[in-house]
């Protein structure tokens, strides 16, 4: 659950039965997948697989921010790039920004839409210096950038703001779209997971528990690629986990905010002209660094100083963040194209991969390719290798040496059973749910969240039901244990 399907309307779901042949498959059902689909209607054979329910995925737990100022990004990409990269990806930001207001209103979409200001503060004088060349940069290059003081409680020793960004509801957004697609011939099948892609003679054959899909080009719109070759993707990208709250207020805020520097505090709120969200978030550092979920809610609960009478709901996000702080997006090989590592910021890095990859595939030149390429090496990434190495065999490793976390309830017990290592949680009716507890990604052991109550992989974040039912990739199987 997050805020956003609470007022999802229910809706049958097509999986897929049969043996399929198409032009182009996209793998994946969120905002990169179907933003693709609708940038290829013109095609006549176009079809979407998502192994969840559509926006089941990471764009459930975004905070749905449709924004180009954020916090320093451009002034991290000219550190780690080059300047002229900052300015592309500015130029990019923007126009995604652009692109997606003109979807939603082109198509009449009823999703919540609201422009607000966005904030981005500093909670130091050191930091604020570091804000203050972000905003020049933006100045410099047409950005309407205010200094203004934040409309928050939150500690803020300076802030800015720009006026012309938006907020909305992702899954409404995405259920209107999957209405537009299928209304013009789009085939989507929902709780249908690709665990195989080979190539073919002409094109990729893509792999179902029961049925194969043979496809001329194939798009992976997964927020972490399922194979290891060619991407190498541990070796090229860090994941950041964030935590939400979500709190009943009051009164509507009617912007967003977010700080300038790390471990970062958001916020943003929500009206479904019911009740008014305030939802709150708070970041880990690394994916690798902790994995004390309860630690890190109450966390959320005490910067924001949130009463437990008012909260409605927690859940987390990971999300890809990439060397040089810019997304991989468009052909890895021949006919095989991808879009993935955000670096938080989805909404419109999402809607610049769908139309990236559209244009390849009806080889149109975009000025973005070149700069986006996934199969591009940043120097940055040079000296960020032996700390992916590092994290990776941290987490791998410390946790086939110490399976019991010492945040664990005494609900936790790990045993082994012929042969296998298994993780049993007892709930609050005395009923135990057992699972293997090793990853099918990687084979890294499990660790379980208590909070949301779900068996998660702290190496490459593949998450798994309470049951062991796979609901977040790379992984592309369940560890349901079966006696």
């Amino acid at each position: 659950m997050s805020i956003w399907n609470l007022s999802e309307e229910k809706r049958e779901y097509k999986e897929l039965n049969k043996d399929l042949s198409v032009d182009v498959l996209i793998i994946g059902g969120g905002l990169t997948g179907l933003n693709t689909a609708y940038y290829l209607q013109s095609m006549e054979n176009v079809c979407v697989v998502d192994a969840n329910i559509i926006g089941h995925g990471v764009t459930l737990n975004s905070t749905a921010k449709i924004n180009y100022f954020q916090q320093c990004i451009y002034s991290q990409i000219i550190n780690d790039s080059t300047y002229n990269n900052a300015l592309i990806y500015l130029k990019s930001q923007k126009e995604a920004v652009d692109n997606l207001i003109k979807i939603i209103k082109k198509e009449r979409i009823d999703c919540d839409l609201k422009k607000v200001p966005s904030y981005v503060f500093a909670n130091s004088k050191k930091e604020s210096l570091r804000l203050e060349n972000e905003v020049s940069f933006l100045r410099k290059h047409g950005c309407d950038v205010i200094e203004k003081e934040l409309p928050a409680s939150t500690l803020s020793y300076k802030s800015y703001c720009v006026n012309d960004t938006y907020i909305f509801n992702p899954i409404k957004y995405l259920n209107a779209l999957y209405k537009i697609l299928t209304d013009n011939n789009i085939n989507i099948y929902e709780k249908t997971k690709i665990i195989d892609v080979r190539k073919s003679a002409d094109g990729y054959l893509c792999y179902t528990e029961n049925h194969k899909i043979k496809a001329k080009k194939v798009v992976i719109a997964c927020h972490y690629p399922f194979f290891l070759f060619p991407m190498l993707m541990p070796l090229r990208c860090s994941l950041e986990k964030s935590y939400m709250i979500v709190s009943k207020v009051k009164k509507d805020g009617k912007y967003t905010c977010i700080s300038s520097n790390n471990p970062v505090y958001s916020s943003r709120f929500y009206n479904d002209n019911k009740n008014i969200y305030q939802i709150s978030l708070a970041k880990s550092y690394n994916l690798a660094s902790s994995q004390d979920n309860l630690y890190f809610f109450k966390r959320v609960q005490e910067i924001f100083k949130l009463k437990d009478e008012d909260i409605v709901m927690k859940y987390s996000n990971v999300d890809i963040m990439t060397p040089d702080h810019m997304p991989y997006i468009g052909k890895i090989k021949d006919n095989l194209y991808i879009g993935v590592g955000y670096n938080t910021w989805g909404m419109t890095n999402s809607v610049l991969a769908a139309k990236i990859i559209a244009n390849q595939i009806y080889d149109i030149e975009c000025e973005y390719s070149s700069v986006f390429n996934p199969n591009r090496f940043p120097l940055a990434n040079i000296f960020k290798i032996p700390s992916y190495i590092y994290n990776n065999a941290k987490t791998f490793i410390g946790t086939k040496i110490n399976k019991k976390a010492p945040w664990y309830s005494s609900k936790l017990s790990f045993v082994k059973r012929d042969g296998d290592s298994l993780a049993i949680y007892e709930d609050e009716f005395g009923k135990e749910h057992i699972v293997y507890n090793k990853c099918p990604h990687l084979g890294c052991s499990l660790l379980f969240n208590e909070v949301e109550k779900t068996w998660d992989c702290p190496c490459h974040s593949s998450r798994f039901s309470l049951d062991g039912k796979c609901i977040k990739g790379p992984s592309n199987y369940d560890i349901s244990y079966k006696k």
